[in-house]
């Protein structure tokens, strides 16, 4: 499209957006404080759609739940993350109705909101699990990554409803490069959340060694082990020394990875008539390592945290905008001139 065309629904999908980057935000809070288990129960807390404060409420929670004594601060972060959380899924819901009521109508996406509700309803079930599987880890970290998946999809539908950006002859290289560096991204924030949720953010406190070792005592097998047991109370981990060095030391090796990467698709992009893009990318990457630095040197302050789950979401986004710039404006070059280029060109989904 060579001038831009706004849809019905995107300031509706933008709000969602926004506010699933906020639930981003609030889901680590949660998890850094933590107050994942602030509430025993699902939805509720003790019963309750607030934490409770009265008397007759607190002596209602302890004749409940006398194994989870009443701490309102843990509670208050935990239930304030679900009513955000609700509300995203409120507003998901409808862009899927209003999706379906234009169904047919050009340029109106339908699967791409049905998912985004199916999604959703996943994640609510996976919010239920984190509470009454105790913080299982495999649950935490699969609903970190709904999480970001929910965000991606949702900044998918935005830039798919704004109706933006001009054709531009891309390389078929390009694509590849951007589609590889999308992928490893949401492989690093996987293992993210798996530091997260086996709390190894802190098993080694210096750079670029660990313990003053370049390959510290590492437990691998137990510190990968997907199949724990269900059942223990997982605040604070389970898992010994040696294997959550190995989770942290992956996750710093993965970094290594995924910058290298990154630096090529930037470079590959200004080459390429995107510095501006290239620009971005590079400022959001600068950003998530200099907090990852100071999360090992600085020994996990919460703000500092927090920030770095919030570099980890804004990278992806710049992903995803960097994989829809490159494959719409191919898409719609190929469209627009038909006998320039002679690669194939990987048209953006209609869903």
């Amino acid at each position: 499209m060579t001038q831009a065309i706004r849809k019905p629904g995107f300031l509706f999908a933008a709000l969602a957006t926004a506010l699933a980057l906020v639930v981003v935000l609030l889901g680590a809070y949660t998890r850094l404080t933590h107050a994942g288990l602030g509430c025993p129960d699902w939805p509720g807390c003790y019963g309750f759609i607030h934490v409770p404060s009265s008397e007759a409420q607190l002596a209602h929670a302890e004749m409940h739940f006398p194994e989870a004594p009443v701490e309102a601060q843990k509670g208050w972060n935990e239930m304030i993350h679900r009513y955000f959380a609700g509300s995203l899924g409120l507003l998901i819901l409808g862009l899927a109705v209003h999706a379906l009521a234009r169904r047919g109508r050009d340029g109106q996406p339908l699967k791409l909101p049905l998912l985004l509700l199916g999604v959703v309803i996943a994640q609510a079930a996976f919010g239920m699990w984190t509470v009454t599987l105790k913080l299982w880890p495999q649950v935490v970290t699969a609903h970190l990554l709904g999480g970001f998946t929910t965000l991606a999809l949702l900044f998918l539908l935005s830039l798919r409803l704004s109706g933006r950006f001009a054709p531009v002859a891309l390389p078929r290289r390009l694509r590849v490069l951007a589609g590889t560096a999308l992928v490893l991204a949401i492989g690093q924030i996987a293992l993210g959340g798996w530091v997260s949720s086996n709390y190894a953010a802190v098993a080694c406190i210096d750079l670029p060694t660990c313990h003053g070792e370049w390959w510290p005592q590492m437990d691998f097998a137990n510190g990968f082990h997907l199949a724990q047991h269900i059942g223990p109370n997982y605040l604070g981990g389970q898992l010994d020394s040696d294997a959550r060095t190995a989770i942290h030391v992956t996750h710093r090796l993965g970094a290594l990875c995924v910058t290298l990467v990154l630096l090529a698709l930037a470079w590959q992009l200004r080459r390429n008539g995107l510095g501006g893009l290239a620009g971005l990318l590079l400022l959001v990457l600068a950003a998530q390592i200099g907090l990852g630095v100071s999360n090992v040197l600085l020994h996990l302050p919460l703000p500092v945290a927090v920030a770095h789950n919030g570099g980890g979401a804004l990278l992806l986004l710049t992903l995803v905008l960097v994989n829809y710039r490159v494959r719409a404006a191919a898409a719609e070059a190929r469209a627009s001139s038909p006998q320039a280029g002679a690669c194939p060109v990987a048209y953006p989904s209609q869903g």
